[in-house]
This record gives structure tokens, C-alpha cells and sequence, in this order.
């Protein structure tokens, strides 16, 4: 695994493998880079580049009470220092905020598109908004992840694939919850206190990178409304729908998962191309 040193001084760890168009992978909260494993087969054709997220896996140590800001930071940075060109962005759950994050400033240029997997513009619900998450149940997070943090992560971990649980998904569901549970629920805390205080709807629609939405039907915590509301949203977007998914496509229907991202990064290529023969 690869690091490199943020601005701040934190070590930040990567994967980097493959050659061709970059893709940028950024996992959800409580996760870590090697939860795009199931992508690996992508590097005969694309770069991939798969960050622990500041807080989490090898760049758990990062000190300080990480903030969605600073990790898109963080996200800004290595682009920068890998000088990535025309790179797609994926973002799942936590990793779509943090994409959102890096897109809306001057890293941006170095991203031709972005495929959002399974997240909504805003967690906390309000009495305007209903596509995210009540506030009893973010209250009730914030309060499992401080007072009994290894049963809340182990929790999570199952929940992300759609329910009940398939034999085929068991194990990796299993696996899951463990990684889950190992984070550090300090951290943890602080990124998810953070996430809650998100509100991205002002962002996206300066946000003019093609966008690839990606929706769970079994999700247990975003609907297609949400997946709709981004589609209006975002200036280029459009959604493609995983019958078979919870809130994991990339982990639950993988072989799909990749044809998909193939063919948007292609076309991306394709178009570039065609602005620049």
C-alpha cells in the first residue's frame, strides 16, 4: 500500500494499480479502500486508486477529529500530487459527499465524470426535507457509536447489503462487520458527526461533471427518490438502478457494477476525444 504525506502532516494510505484513466474510489464510513476489492479486474483497462479515507484503514491514524472538509482535502491533494488527468470519481455513501467536496473546487478540473453509489444530498432530514435520515435515527447513530461502538459497527456492516442476507453474501457480509469494527469509534464519532452537518444541495448545481447515480432498490437507507432528486439535481446526471442491490451495488452485484462503470468511463473517454481530435 502506498501513502503520502497530507498538508497537515497527516499519512495518508492508497492503493494504486493499473494503467489507463484514472478512477478515483472512495469508500463509505467505516470502510476502507479494500472494500473495492470486487473492482480489481477494472486494472487491465483503468488506473485505480483506492484511498483510505482519513480516519479509517491505514490512514487510521491520522490524528485530530476528521471532518468531511479535511478528507475531501486530503482527496484534493493526491490528485494533485498523482497529477491526475480526466479521472473519474467514484463515490459511495460518505465517499460521494467527500467527492461532491473535491469536485466543487479546483481539483475538480482534474475529474472528466463521477458515479455517486447509493447517497443522498443531505443525511439529516428536516421539516423540508425527507430524502436522508430522521433525526431520532441520526441521533440514535451518534449515541450507539459512543456507548457500544463494536455492536453498532457489526450492525452496519450487515445492513449495507440488501436484507435478508443471501448464502452467496453471507461471508461477505461477515467480513464486512468485522472491518467495520475494527475502526476506532473516536473517529469514527467525528466523521459521522460531521457527515450529519453536510448539506451538498447548493453544491451540485455548479457541479457540471457527467454523473453516473447508482441506486440500490433494497437500500435500506436511501430510496429512488433520492436517486431522482440528484438526477434533477446535478446539471449532467442520470441514474441506473441495481435490482439485486442493497447499499453496496459494487460489493452485491460487482460483475454489473463494472460493466457499468466501463462503459460511463468509456464514453467519457470517447467524448473527450471527440472535443479533442
Amino acid at each position: 500500500m502506498a501513502g503520502f504525506t497530507a498538508s497537515d502532516g497527516a499519512h495518508i494510505a492508497y492503493r494504486d494499480v493499473g494503467q489507463g484513466t484514472p478512477i478515483v474510489l472512495l469508500h463509505g464510513l467505516m470502510a476502507h479502500g479494500g472494500f473495492f476489492e470486487k473492482q480489481a479486474p477494472l486494472a487491465d483497462r483503468f488506473r485505480l486508486i483506492s484511498i483510505d479515507l482519513r480516519g479509517h484503514g491505514g490512514s487510521r491514524m491520522a490524528g485530530g477529529r476528521p471532518t468531511v472538509e479535511r478528507i475531501a482535502a486530503d482527496v484534493a491533494e493526491l490528485a494533485e500530487a498523482l497529477d491526475l488527468e480526466s479521472a473519474v470519481g467514484v463515490g459511495w455513501s460518505l465517499g460521494a459527499t467527500v467527492l461532491w467536496h473535491v469536485l466543487d473546487g479546483p481539483a475538480g478540473a482534474r475529474f472528466a465524470g463521477a458515479v455517486v453509489i447509493d447517497m443522498t444530498a443531505r443525511v439529516l432530514n428536516d421539516a423540508e426535507w425527507d430524502l436522508g435520515l430522521s433525526i431520532e435515527a441520526c441521533e440514535a447513530r451518534s449515541a450507539a457509536i459512543r456507548d457500544d461502538f463494536d455492536s453498532f459497527a457489526r450492525a452496519a456492516g450487515e445492513a449495507i447489503f440488501a436484507q435478508p442476507v443471501t448464502a452467496e453474501h453471507r461471508a461477505l457480509a461477515d467480513w464486512a462487520a468485522g472491518e467495520f469494527a475494527a475502526n476506532d469509534a473516536a473517529a469514527i464519532g467525528a466523521v459521522w458527526e460531521s457527515l450529519v452537518r453536510q448539506d451538498v444541495r447548493a453544491l451540485l448545481a455548479g457541479i457540471r461533471h457527467p454523473t453516473l447515480i447508482v441506486h440500490g432498490a433494497k437500500s435500506q437507507l436511501y430510496g429512488a427518490d433520492t436517486a431522482d432528486h440528484l438526477v434533477a439535481a446535478l446539471p449532467q446526471a442520470h441514474a441506473v438502478r441495481f435490482e439485486g442491490s442493497g447499499h453496496a451495488p459494487h460489493l452485491e452485484e460487482p460483475d454489473l457494477f463494472n460493466r457499468t462503470l466501463e462503459d460511463f468511463a468509456g464514453r467519457l473517454t470517447r467524448a473527450a476525444s471527440s472535443r479533442n481530435p
